[in-house]
């Protein structure tokens, strides 16, 4: 049985999700570890004045109220060296390699909205519910440290730490948050009105929708449009 590697893949719109095809990158180590970070805020009741985590007279700590979760973070460390052949292939410089993770950090500013990509991160296949991967998220830090050189000083051994920054689909997460949040398909003749008044019985509820899908112009429905819509607290 083939030794599955951790593969990391630009997602389009990336041209670099072009570029690496449906493979992505597969790194020539899989990693000895990972880690997987995750921070969760909860908020004292005396933390806006500057005092956290006081004690109360009548309890045994303070009541904590939740502020909000952070996003996960994946943190790897990739060991890359080419004093062998990779793939039947001699390089002579392993920059060859690490370069197509450094080109995950740089802007792609030909995209509607200029930026970095989006990389799915997986390691082998069918893994349960709520597993590490695959991992989608954006490179937040990256630190390469050359280690092994050849006589004329070209780099043939590295080791790189990557953290990703996990990037959720806002959609998608209100969804999992809400299981009862809902998404309409607009059909000819469809207006915020006439949905409103058959999911919420109340035509006069269009502004809810309109907000959800932040619609400037909420009379400029196109058909085939899908539209959140969201539940009534």
């Amino acid at each position: 049985m083939a030794l599955a590697k951790l593969n990391i893949k630009p997602l389009p719109p990336s041209k670099l999700a072009e570029k690496f095809g449906t493979e992505g990158i597969k790194v020539l180590f899989n990693p000895n570890s990972y880690s997987i970070t995750k921070q969760v805020t909860w908020i004292s009741p005396n933390s806006s004045n500057g005092k956290k985590n006081q004690t109360q007279r009548k309890g045994n700590a303070p009541i904590l109220t939740f502020g909000g979760g952070g996003s996960r973070q994946l943190t790897l460390e990739l060991f890359f060296d080419v004093t062998e052949p990779v793939e039947g292939k001699k390089l002579g410089d392993v920059r060859l390699e690490t370069n197509k993770i450094v080109a995950l950090t740089r802007i792609e500013r030909d995209l509607k909205k200029p930026q970095p990509p989006v990389c799915e991160v997986s390691w082998g296949k069918g893994p349960p519910p709520g597993s590490d991967f695959p991992f989608t998220g954006v490179i937040s830090n990256l630190t390469e440290k050359f280690t092994l050189f050849t006589s004329d000083g070209v780099p043939v051994r590295a080791t790189l730490t990557v953290v990703f920054m996990e990037f959720l689909d806002p959609e998608k997460d209100k969804r999992q948050i809400d299981p009862e949040l809902t998404t309409r398909v607009i059909k000819q003749g469809d207006t915020l009105s006439s949905i409103a008044a058959e999911v919420y019985h109340n035509p006069n509820l269009w502004r809810a929708i309109a907000e959800a899908n932040q619609l400037d112009d909420p009379r400029q429905l196109q058909v085939g449009q899908r539209l959140i819509v969201p539940k009534l607290r």
